[in-house]
């Protein structure tokens, strides 16, 4: 490398060793960075490693002298310190929406952020026991495509799959490619999903998982205007449990007392709790009609009933016979 060159990148290379190789435990003397730098090919001289720190220093880098036999430089604070990459990795790794040849380029370049020995650490934390993860491996991109749209207020096109019993793909719905106003994300369950917009439809709107859409592109459609007045993002994501789409009902349940606080996680603080008989209270919200909601109705057995409209009850009544007629009379 020809000298004037290498002159010009010395602070860079110093800044990278210093970054790599020191920490709060783990410190480069002068001789130290000396030799570190000629593995780049660069002569260097003791009095301009000084000059170079200070130049770092001002540039905003935090490098402190631990003075002593066992003294020298090293990078004091980082962007993320420690605790915070190891949280980082535990949310990517631990993740069912980032596939695992995806966790582990992120956990590769979160280490990045740190000092070789700290990332050690970051390593040890990789395995999470019996964690699934996803199988779509475009699922950023398309992340990247919706949020894109959203920005620009543009439709975007996509197909939809499920899994067959040999993990693959089924696509889904009688549209080869769905055609939609993309209206937000959200996050329900360790699951990320899309919520669309298609007034043509009864029902206009619609949510998808978003690791089971593929070939997600902008289209030159504008966006179709929503009635933000009349849909609440929030009150969507309560009314429809586990994001299975179905058709949205008023009801009238009964709880008993001893569920308000359950109540009111799932459809929120400003929910009207109206007092009912025998230590119970009602309320009326619009919820899904859907498997997954007579499921949670059920788990609270005697201590949750819908009273409101029959039509619901009776579909909660056919539901529960169904169970019945596989698993049977329950025997005492």
């Amino acid at each position: 490398m020809p000298r004037y060159s290498s002159q010009k990148l010395k602070a860079l290379y110093l800044a990278r060793i210093l970054l790599e190789q020191t920490d709060e435990k783990n410190v480069m003397s002068t001789t130290d960075l000396v030799r570190a730098m000629s593995v780049f090919d660069i002569p260097v001289e003791r009095k301009s490693i000084y000059d170079d720190i200070e130049a770092l220093r001002h540039y905003g880098m935090d490098i402190e002298l631990r003075r002593g036999k066992k003294g020298g430089y090293f990078v004091a604070s980082r962007d993320f310190e420690l605790p915070e990459l190891k949280l980082l990795v535990d949310a990517v790794q631990s993740s069912y929406l980032i596939t695992g040849k995806k966790s582990r380029e992120l956990i590769k370049k979160l280490s990045k952020l740190t000092s070789t020995e700290q990332a050690k650490q970051l390593n040890r934390q990789v395995h999470i026991q019996g964690r699934s993860k996803a199988l779509n491996e475009t699922v950023y991109y398309t992340i990247d495509s919706i949020h894109e749209a959203i920005n620009e207020g543009k439709k975007i096109s996509f197909k939809y799959f499920g899994y067959d019993i040999k993990k693959s793909r089924v696509y889904k719905g009688s549209e080869k490619v769905y055609i939609r106003t993309p209206v937000a994300m959200c996050w329900n369950n360790d699951n990320y999903y899309l919520v669309t917009y298609a007034p043509q439809f009864e029902n206009p709107y619609a949510t998808y998982r978003v690791d089971r859409m593929v070939d997600v592109k902008l289209t030159k459609e504008k966006a179709e205007k929503c009635n933000k007045e009349t849909f609440k993002l929030s009150d969507y994501i309560k009314q429809n449990f586990g994001m299975f789409s179905g058709e949205m009902v008023k009801a009238m349940i009964a709880f008993d007392e001893s569920l308000v606080s359950v109540v009111l996680d799932r459809f929120g603080s400003e929910t009207h709790l109206m007092k009912h008989e025998d230590n119970k209270f009602t309320i009326r919200v619009n919820v899904s009609a859907t498997p997954v909601f007579f499921g949670w109705i059920f788990s609270f057995r005697d201590q949750a009933e819908i009273l409101e409209p029959e039509s619901l009850r009776e579909d909660m009544e056919r539901m529960l016979k169904i169970g019945n007629s596989i698993y049977g009379d329950a025997q005492e």
